[in-house]
């Protein structure tokens, strides 16, 4: 059921729809090298053969795990000799890139860059950890996403119908099956069609198979497909997406969202630590003094999820993060300090005012040190002397939680100063 043209394609609108990029490259016949970056089932392949067939190029495909650097030499020399003998453009679709070495895909690099092949790289990993840099800098990317319910629905009913599907079968299928497939193949076309096929060939007679009235419903469907297992790769773009994911749900204040993200972390696989880690971070920069608290919550997450472990340890991470979720926010506190932190980086450095400088050795008192400071336990009104110097703020209250009090505490005006006798 591989769609054989751009319009039996489903999915990817956003760079195979009217008028967006690829589609307009391929109309104008200016495809370059592209790297296809997406979930798996969702038609990197496919497009691929497409793409060959639309440009009438002489269509090579290879798998990194499986071709060696002296196999690619030999498609680049046959791809060099068939444009010197006038036999057109080669493809060369390098299935799982990701799984070439650097130094295999320099190989490509000369080439690429010439024009003598054009190149389709096809990874799940993300393109930016995995290929080297210099190719991605001759490619386009694309990033595939997985494919709509209605998409993989519209899939499954042209597989029942046409030639080369089950269209010469009587074959009935319940709709409570097509959703359950919908479901659990998680946006995967090919699993969604390997289901299929399974639950159709499991009930079809060997010996005649059209006369037959094939139905599946939805126990047959839940017998024919497992649950997917969960893509996660701890070292990759999905340990940070998710990661990312859940921060964000936090710091917008959705708890059920947290603690779906946090569930899928812990489901996955993820190192609890981690997450303690992240979320006490989270609790100075995104909360900070609007409740100080958080703080000690996510300190004290940290030390029970040292301490019991998985799974006991996802009760203690779940209550955090509906704490967290449901904090008032400010980023005042995080943002004093990168102020205060980039003008030291720039060169903005302020020398200690003398009436702050150590006065406790002999000799201070004639060089000034120490003198005009004012003690506050001895002075009510000396928290109003100037102890930077400068007139600077960094910290900004905002009105946010306990953080409304602080700014009430925080008078900005400093007493007109005396004269001076310097």
């Amino acid at each position: 059921m591989r769609p054989q043209t751009l319009a039996d394609f489903a999915g990817q609108q956003h760079f195979l729809g009217p008028d967006q990029l690829l589609t307009r490259m391929l109309d104008a016949d200016r495809l370059t090298s592209v790297l296809f970056w997406g979930p798996p089932g969702t038609g990197k392949t496919a497009l691929s053969g497409i793409i060959a067939r639309h440009t009438g190029c002489h269509f090579v495909q290879a798998n990194a795990a499986l071709v060696g650097v002296k196999d690619i030499r030999q498609i680049l020399q046959d791809a060099r000799r068939r444009i010197e003998t006038g036999g057109g453009s080669t493809i060369l679709f390098l299935d799982e890139i990701h799984r070439f070495a650097r130094n295999q895909q320099d190989v490509l690099l000369a080439d690429v860059e010439a024009g003598m092949i054009t190149l389709i790289g096809a990874t799940t990993e993300n393109p930016f950890f995995s290929v080297n840099s210099a190719l991605i800098s001759r490619s386009t990317m694309f990033q595939f996403e997985a494919l709509g319910d209605e998409e993989i629905r519209g899939i499954l009913k042209r597989a029942v119908s046409h030639e080369r599907g089950f269209g010469a079968l009587d074959l009935r299928i319940e709709e409570e099956a097509v959703d359950h497939w919908i479901r659990i193949c998680d946006g995967d076309a090919r699993r969604a069609l390997n289901a299929m096929e399974v639950a159709v060939c499991s009930q079809v007679e060997s010996s005649n198979p059209a006369a037959t009235t094939i139905v599946i419903d939805l126990e047959t469907a839940e017998q024919s497909i497992q649950a997917k297992a969960l893509r996660y790769d701890r070292d990759g773009d999905g340990h940070y997406d998710h990661a990312s994911a859940l921060i964000k749900s936090i710091r917008g204040s959705d708890a059920d969202a947290a603690v779906y993200w946090l569930a899928r972390m812990l489901s996955s696989g993820e190192d609890p630590r981690f997450i303690c880690r992240r979320l006490a971070i989270l609790a100075s920069e995104d909360i900070g003094l609007a409740s100080p608290q958080a703080l000690q919550m996510a300190a004290a997450a940290w030390t029970i999820t040292e301490r019991v472990g998985m799974p006991e340890c996802q009760l203690t991470l779940s209550e955090l993060v509906i704490y967290l979720s449901t904090c008032p926010k400010s980023n005042a506190s995080a943002q004093a300090i990168w102020s205060a932190m980039a003008d030291v980086r720039e060169g903005k450095t302020i020398p200690v005012p003398r009436s702050l400088r150590d006065s406790h050795y002999k000799g201070a008192g004639d060089l000034g040190h120490g003198s005009g400071y004012r003690n506050p336990h001895s002075d009510p009104d000396a928290h109003l002397q100037e102890y930077l110097g400068v007139d600077r703020t960094y910290y900004e209250p905002t009105t946010a939680g306990f953080e409304a009090e602080i700014g009430q505490r925080m008078p900005r005006e400093l007493p007109d100063k005396e004269p001076s006798d310097d």
